[in-house]
């Protein structure tokens, strides 16, 4: 009862597999083609920013440690002039314990020269002394002379007064010279050097002495101290030139990175390109085509404008940007930036509307200058908030990175690239971007970029 479970079936119960036309085939195949290119696109594009944000960090850790590396030589030369002063101190004080040994010398010499004027002081006194004896005694036998020895007693008196007078004269210079004697000695201790070991340990050697050994004692500390952080400088400053070699090493693999990347990167534009000539419909064709009628209607607004005389041909085409002080990031102004304020504006924001994942339309010289932004980015700069400023505030900026140069200088009907953009504050996206030439007049202005989200 279930044979015809077992039965094959007969050619007329096959139905046939329904044929697609060759167009819709290769249709598909294109737009296949075209995701997979825009995948890999947007994956290069992730990959080159980041390597991008790690070369920045690896070229900003070179300029750091050159700087490290530079403070540490200040330093080490900083070391090396306290070496060269301490060994001057040394020498100083070497020179001083010279000095204070002769004035030592010649201090024992003032001191034998004080001795023998206390001696001849105290012979002085003796004799003065003696002469006011002898005059007392003169004085007496000429009373007893009577009248005849009156002048002769005169003259004892007054030799008698005088003896007397020499006598406290004497004694004064005796007081005197003993106490320069005792101050004298005091010096003599202070400048004193002992040698021998038994003194020094007991600290008889002279204060003057005392205070150069300890200053020289100092003196010895400092220039140890200098040594050794000059030996520790010189081998952090080797170690830190072998870091900054090291990530200099980096920097060039991170080089070579970048260029594999962007390789990566042209590979996939140049495939969406492909498609895109090939006529077939895919999603970047509507930006390709407002792209291209924006820039052919801001061409023919520029010539307009020359035609009026509303600019010059030479002003239109000014490349002398002036920075405009205390900007950051820099502003630049430009003689077309007034009439790029008037005219771009309207055609800007129009294309703006065409989606929602449009992120920009802005007009751009050959150098990647842009006079005037969308309004969301327009805003006038906040001083010192440089993060805001770079998300907000992008007008009268020249754009002169890897993709606005190539916006601003193609000449072919269309230039489409994929890139990741800094926001401001960390933040990044990545996108597509179609650019088409500005021309006037046959002369090529810049171009038309029209930036979108995937």
């Amino acid at each position: 009862m279930f044979a015809f479970l077992r039965r094959k079936p007969a050619p007329a119960d096959l139905a046939p597999e329904p044929q697609m036309d060759p167009p819709a085939v290769e249709s598909r195949l294109v737009e296949a083609l075209s995701r997979q290119a825009s995948t890999l696109g947007r994956e290069a594009a992730e990959v080159r920013g980041t390597i991008e944000d790690t070369h920045k960090a690896a070229a900003q850790q070179v300029q750091t440690l050159q700087a490290l590396l530079q403070q540490v030589q200040e330093v080490q030369g900083a070391q090396d002039a306290i070496a060269a002063e301490t060994q001057s101190s040394r020498q100083a004080v070497a020179l001083a314990r010279g000095a204070i040994d002769k004035v030592g010398v010649e201090v024992a010499g003032v001191v034998e020269t004080l001795r023998l004027v206390s001696e001849a002081a105290g012979q002085i006194t003796q004799i003065a002394l003696q002469t006011r004896l002898v005059a007392f005694n003169a004085s007496v036998e000429a009373k007893r002379a009577g009248e005849a020895g009156r002048g002769f007693g005169v003259v004892a008196d007054a030799v008698k007064d005088l003896a007397a007078k020499v006598e406290v004269s004497s004694k004064e210079i005796a007081g005197t010279v003993s106490k320069l004697d005792s101050r004298i000695e005091a010096l003599a201790r202070d400048i004193q050097r002992r040698e021998d070991k038994a003194s020094v340990a007991e600290g008889e050697s002279g204060s003057v002495h005392t205070t150069l050994d300890k200053v020289e004692s100092e003196v010895g500390r400092i220039a140890a101290a200098a040594g050794q952080s000059q030996q520790v400088c010189g081998a952090l400053s080797q170690r830190m030139g072998e870091v900054r070699d090291q990530v200099n090493h980096t920097l060039q693999g991170l080089d070579g990175a970048l260029g594999r990347t962007g390789n990566f990167l042209k590979f996939s534009e140049q495939l969406l390109e492909t498609v895109a000539d090939a006529g077939v419909e895919t999603v970047d064709t509507p930006f390709i085509r407002a792209a291209q009628a924006t820039a052919a209607k801001v061409s023919t607004l520029l010539e307009e404008a020359l035609a009026s005389g509303r600019i010059d041909e030479e002003s239109l085409f000014d490349e002398r940007y002036t920075p405009l002080e205390g900007t950051q990031p820099a502003q630049h102004m430009t003689r077309f930036c007034e009439l790029a304020d008037t005219l771009f504006p309207p055609l800007q924001e129009q294309t703006l509307q065409l989606s929602e994942k449009v992120v920009f339309c802005i007009c751009a010289d050959r150098n990647g200058y842009v006079a005037c932004h969308n309004r969301k980015y327009n805003n006038p700069q906040r001083p010192g908030e440089l993060a805001w400023n770079t998300a907000n505030s992008r007008y009268r900026r020249i754009f002169n990175d890897r993709t606005g140069l190539a916006s601003g200088r193609n000449t072919r009907p269309f230039l489409l690239q994929t890139y990741r953009r800094d926001m401001g504050g960390g933040q990044f996206v990545v996108m597509k971007e179609v650019a088409a030439p500005i021309r006037v007049r046959g002369r090529h202005w810049g171009g038309l970029r029209l930036a979108y989200r995937f």
